[in-house]
């Protein structure tokens, strides 16, 4: 497990599969170490590096396959060993990778990003075989299979002079990423509608008949004060369900209005700590008669 975890890149398999790719990272961490004098040909590499190199190369090798090279103690004569076995790969992997290539059309797939993933993926494996990939070649292969709905655009991508695949490709994720939303935008709301109102947005008022405008005024100013009258003892700073004037002086208030008319002084009070002068007003009166209390505390 721990040579496992210690491998810089993935063993040549016993199928010899994966040759190719293995050939290219064996190559670039002997280089890497100083090492590639050991696996070419005319150099004479002192014996400490052609061990390091050996080192490096079966640490690299499936169990099966390194079984098969347990004799050999040169660096180069085992590179050679496995490239004579293995280089066939190339006429395996080369076809299907042209084959690939011809065939590869941005139109269909469904993101920039996955044609891009796929079109990378067939030039390694072309490079791997030898083959030569320019930007040009790749700007070719991109432009010519844009749908045939997208011709415009095509040509205007083409006018736009990349030079490299990169600066194209970059150019049309961001085209794709504006492109998603405004087609998300128009989704949720389509052309000509009003946007929803945020969370904490300002909603205007519903049209309210009179009679509706003034129990919703008369609620609003009993919250902190009210100019209609208390029942029980006539101020105007309370409601009666708040009131706390001494009894006798509710009493004496009491006394005061009997006898009056039993209309003028009706005042209904209801659960919505709401007093309901509608009738009075309608007659003209203020809802509870002409008597105050101040008249009947300075009396007192």
């Amino acid at each position: 497990m721990s040579k496992i975890n210690n491998l810089e890149y993935a063993s040549l398999n016993l199928s010899g599969d994966n040759y190719l790719q293995w050939e290219l990272d064996t190559k670039i961490l002997l280089r890497s170490r100083n090492l590639g004098d050991t696996i070419t040909e005319g150099t004479e590499p002192s014996d400490k590096d052609n061990y390091k190199a050996l080192v490096v190369i079966c640490n690299h090798l499936a169990e099966g396959l390194k079984d098969q090279y347990l004799t050999i103690e040169n660096p180069l004569e085992l590179w050679t060993e496995l490239k004579t076995r293995f280089n066939h790969q190339k006429t395996v992997i080369l076809p299907k990778a042209l084959y690939d290539w011809r065939n590869l059309r941005i139109q269909d797939y469904k993101s920039v990003e996955e044609y891009n993933s796929a079109l990378f993926k067939i030039v390694s494996k072309l490079k791997l075989c030898g083959e030569t990939i320019t930007d040009a070649d790749m700007l070719e292969k991109t432009f010519s299979t844009f749908h045939t709905s997208n011709v415009v655009l095509q040509q205007q991508y083409r006018e736009k002079g990349f030079s490299t695949y990169a600066a194209l490709i970059s150019c049309l994720l961001l085209a794709e990423q504006n492109n998603e939303l405004l087609m998300m935008n128009s989704e949720l709301r389509p052309p000509g509608a009003k946007a929803l109102p945020e969370a904490h947005a300002a909603v205007e008022p519903k049209d309210e008949t009179p009679r509706e405008s003034y129990r919703g005024r008369m609620r609003g100013r009993g919250r902190c004060s009210t100019k209609s009258a208390c029942y029980r003892c006539g101020m105007t700073n309370h409601w009666a369900n708040k009131c706390k004037t001494p009894q006798h002086l509710v009493k004496l208030y009491q006394e005061s209005i009997k006898g009056k008319n039993s209309e003028e002084n009706f005042v209904h009070y209801d659960n919505e700590n709401d007093l309901d002068h509608e009738d009075d007003q309608a007659h003209g009166r203020d809802g509870h008669g002409d008597f105050e209390t101040s008249d009947l505390l300075t009396s007192g």
